[in-house]
């Protein structure tokens, strides 16, 4: 998400003396393109969605994570905030206990697609706010650290399916029990299987680079699962959002075909009604600033339809990067050429 600076005149005109002739170039920005091409692939990875894909506009690029490969992101900023990975519909439960090496049972209600509005409190919140995450408040000492059950959600499943179908959970992954508190300027972990009677130690540190600093619960190692934080605007992913049936909220449900933004890097995005020609028509001057949101979700899952399986024609969207450049969006399919599902393109355009 690179800005481009004018320099003063007086200022060029010293530096195309002919004493200094080493200018850096002015690096533009993508104009945009389309993705989910040849040219520029989105690979989501078909039904069962095994990555997620981070979209940078103005570089044109697109980086793909496995979402498997990271249980738990470490919040990078002033706070000390930790998050779950909701493209798995993992969930914790904080326990009573500060002592981990005490043995834990499963609890099914710590659970994402319950039906149940109360499983809320065991995701982070959807709209991406670090001030509703599931861990809550990150304790300060080991001594007052409470004990967490870790739904570890489900494995992304390798099933063929049929045409128009989504398959992105599979198999439980299991249950951890894990403590976090702040450490200095860093955190530690404690992470154990339920049925253990010790547990492994690590500790993390924050890298101002990234929203996040990620581990793997499975391995037991730090993982790179996102770009810097000023490289990246949207992310296609599996998510775990809050579903309603008319204003009733029935709790944490999982979703496919699933777009984020970079909210914690200042990217904010809204929707606007209409078709492609109104798409084409939209100009920088056609604009209403006070209609940006700054949830995650702006886009979300607005851009498609499941039943049937399409695409909406009729709205696109304006995304306005942490640089300030504005950009126009519009879905264009969400299928490949035989009709399976994990196939988005996209085109966009900077509007100036």
């Amino acid at each position: 998400m690179k800005k481009i600076f004018l320099l003063p005149l007086a200022f060029l005109a010293f530096a195309c003396s002919d004493e200094d002739t080493n200018v850096a170039p002015i690096e533009p920005i993508s104009e945009g393109t389309v993705f989910g091409t040849a040219q520029h692939p989105l690979n989501v990875g078909g039904p069962s969605q095994q990555n997620q894909v981070y979209i940078d506009l103005s570089e044109e690029s697109a980086v793909e994570v496995s979402r498997n490969s990271w249980d738990l992101g470490f919040y990078s900023g002033d706070e000390f905030r930790v998050v779950l990975n909701g493209s798995l519909k993992m969930a914790v439960k904080q326990l009573e206990t500060t002592d981990i090496t005490l043995v834990q049972q499963e609890d099914q209600t710590v659970a994402v697609g319950t039906f149940d509005a109360g499983n809320m409190a065991y995701i982070d919140h959807p709209n991406g706010s670090l001030s509703q995450t599931a861990f809550g408040n990150i304790a300060s000492s080991e001594a007052t650290a409470k004990v967490y059950l870790v739904n570890l959600g489900s494995q992304v499943p390798t099933t063929t399916v049929d045409p128009g179908v989504s398959n992105v959970a599979g198999d439980p992954r299991g249950w951890k029990k894990v403590k976090i508190w702040s450490d200095g300027s860093g955190y530690k972990l404690q992470y154990a299987n339920i049925d253990a009677t010790t547990a492994t130690t690590v500790s993390i540190a924050k890298n101002a680079a990234y929203n996040h600093v990620f581990f793997s619960l499975t391995t037991g190692a730090t993982v790179q699962a996102e770009p810097q934080k000023d490289k990246w605007d949207m992310n296609f992913t599996t998510f775990t959002n809050e579903v309603f049936q008319g204003t009733e909220s029935f709790g944490a449900y999982f979703f496919s075909d699933y777009i984020v933004t970079n909210t914690k890097a200042g990217v904010k995005a809204q929707a606007v009604q209409g078709d492609s020609a109104a798409y084409e028509a939209f100009t920088l001057q056609s604009l209403n600033t006070g209609n940006f949101s700054s949830d995650q979700r702006a886009i979300g899952a607005n851009w498609r339809n499941v039943l049937p399986v399409q695409v909406y024609n009729n709205v696109f969207f304006v995304l306005q990067d942490g640089d300030g450049n504005y950009y126009k969006v519009k879905f264009l399919s969400m299928l490949s050429t035989d009709g399976h599902r994990g196939f988005p393109v996209f085109q966009y355009a900077l509007l100036q």
